[in-house]
């Protein structure tokens, strides 16, 4: 019996001390080693138009790659193209690409080592007069909202590469000739990882080596109203046999992202399977200000997931993808009922999204709030167990100490 009573005790403790370790080391060691690609196969005397750039980032693992393109011709989209072999190459036929005269310019070759394959493509961002201050664009009256800014029109900088050996990061600005982007503009800015981390700023979205990290904004824009508020619509292009979904997961823990609370995830998963192909996350905040801070947050939220009957004019995506391929949109909108901050009292507003291949990355406690569970929770439990060992020592000790008379045994 008293065998048994210490297998509980040490398994109890195990559970209180233990598991907070087993926390602590659950992190992700998976790595791929990342390269950086601009333009590829292009060779002089061949000269792109200004303003239009494809940068190729390779993420070789041990027995497969990944494959993300990001470009500015028209519409700016990410591609990212997962496959089986370590020498798979992407290939570009470069005067078909630039007169999108065929939907197979580019391509990742060899064609049947391609596992998973999708683009997230900017389309437009949309304005609204928000004179109730709903911040939801759905109970908005047609008649408040400005004419879309078509981001396939914009007139794109060159690609800003900086090619650090582990995060190698791309950055583009584009904007229009209108009145409003005189002084403004919207920026992407691309990064991919090498292994399992965290951006340091706000919202500070876990990352592994199967992610990469875009960081939308826009900058200096002028509003075309007093209670402008905006909305960024995004699409998302695949094969067919695929179909996507939105979930919304909650968590208790906002040490790195302060007061919120959920994550929202875009995946992509084959028709009649819960499995997950990949996916587009995000945590619901944005923020006013280039360097966040807690004040200069607002909530974000998204419409509903719609299907779209064709695919986006994009050059990246018409150069890879067949007009027929699985397509399905989005809009992201900025703002929070009765905030009395629109957007030109900051004239900034940016956003963060993880594009990645599988299961979406999972936030696991942070070391602060698996302190305070186990000094929370394990204080009280180890002082009835340290309680319970004491008395039943006490009492084995007052059993084996007393005399006891012997018993009469006859009847």
């Amino acid at each position: 019996m008293s065998m048994v009573k210490a297998y509980l005790i040490f398994s109890v403790l195990f559970v209180v001390f233990g598991t907070p370790l087993g926390f602590l080391g659950n992190g992700d060691t998976f790595r791929r080693e990342v390269s950086v690609e601009l333009n590829p196969g292009l060779t002089p005397p061949s000269v792109l138009p200004r303003g239009v750039a494809l940068v190729h980032v390779r993420g070789l693992g041990l027995n497969d790659t990944l494959h993300f393109l990001l470009c500015n011709s028209e519409a700016p989209a990410l591609l990212m193209v997962h496959t089986n072999s370590t020498r798979s190459a992407v290939q570009v036929d470069w005067p078909a690409f630039l007169n999108h005269s065929s939907s197979s310019s580019l391509r990742v070759e060899p064609e049947s080592s391609v596992q998973y394959r999708s683009a997230l493509v900017f389309t437009r961002v949309w304005e609204y007069d928000d004179v109730n201050n709903t911040a939801d664009p759905q109970k908005t009256a047609e008649s408040s909202f400005y004419p879309p800014y078509e981001l396939e029109k914009f007139i794109w900088s060159e690609l800003s590469v900086t090619a650090n050996q582990t995060e190698p990061t791309v950055k583009m600005c584009g904007g229009e000739t209108s009145e409003s982007f005189l002084n403004g503009s919207l920026c992407l800015q691309f990064s991919a990882f090498e292994s399992e981390g965290r951006d340091k700023p706000w919202p500070s979205l876990r990352h592994n080596a199967n992610s990469s990290q875009l960081r939308v904004w826009l900058d200096g824009v002028t509003p075309r109203g007093n209670n402008s508020r905006f909305a960024l619509e995004l699409q998302s292009v695949g094969d067919s046999g695929s179909e996507g979904r939105v979930d919304v997961r909650s968590s208790i823990d906002d040490e790195y992202t302060p007061s919120i609370f959920k994550v929202s995830q875009w995946v992509s998963s084959p028709v009649n399977s819960s499995s997950v192909s990949g996916y587009n996350q995000w945590k619901p905040v944005a923020y006013r200000k280039p360097q966040p801070v807690f004040e200069d947050a607002t909530a974000c939220k998204h419409s509903a997931l719609v299907s779209v009957n064709r695919i986006p004019r994009s050059g990246l995506v018409q150069a890879y993808f067949p007009e027929r391929s699985e397509t399905s949109g989005l809009n992201i909108s900025f703002g929070i009922a009765k905030d009395p901050v629109f957007y030109s009292d900051t004239k900034y507003i940016s956003w963060t999204v993880l594009v990645g291949l599988g299961e979406p990355p999972v936030d696991s406690f942070s070391p602060l709030i698996i302190v305070i569970m186990t000094v929370g929770l394990g204080t009280p439990l180890a002082i009835i167990l340290v309680g319970g060992v004491f008395v039943w020592i006490r009492k084995r000790m007052s059993h084996s100490s007393g005399y006891e008379p012997i018993r009469n045994t006859d009847h």
